[in-house]
């Protein structure tokens, strides 16, 4: 029962890193898959390297898709597209 004890602290230690750090991040990653499987034509949405454009084209054989900017069209991974910059710039301007 002694030994039992022991581990007690370092159980404690796993449980909180999983509670704080991995549960967040693996809830975070299925938003993000659900954000990259929902997009579609006409979505405005911005890079995670800060590209602004429209989606035109949707490719589900290699999960990619055709962006179009004021420079043209440039083909991009969905991964690419970073969820919170796009959320941020669809939100209605009250929510601004």
């Amino acid at each position: 029962m002694e030994s039992l004890g022991s581990f007690l602290p370092i159980i404690g230690i796993f449980a909180v890193m999983y509670f704080f750090m991995i549960a967040p991040q693996m809830k975070r990653s299925k938003q993000e898959k659900k954000f990259a499987a929902e997009l579609k034509r006409g979505d405005r949405v911005i890079t995670k390297s800060g590209m602004h454009g429209k989606v035109v084209e949707l490719n589900d054989k290699d999960n990619s898709c055709v962006i179009e900017t004021l420079a043209g069209k440039i083909k991009f991974d969905r991964s690419a597209i970073s969820m919170e910059m796009s959320n941020k710039l669809n939100a209605p301007a009250s929510k601004k």
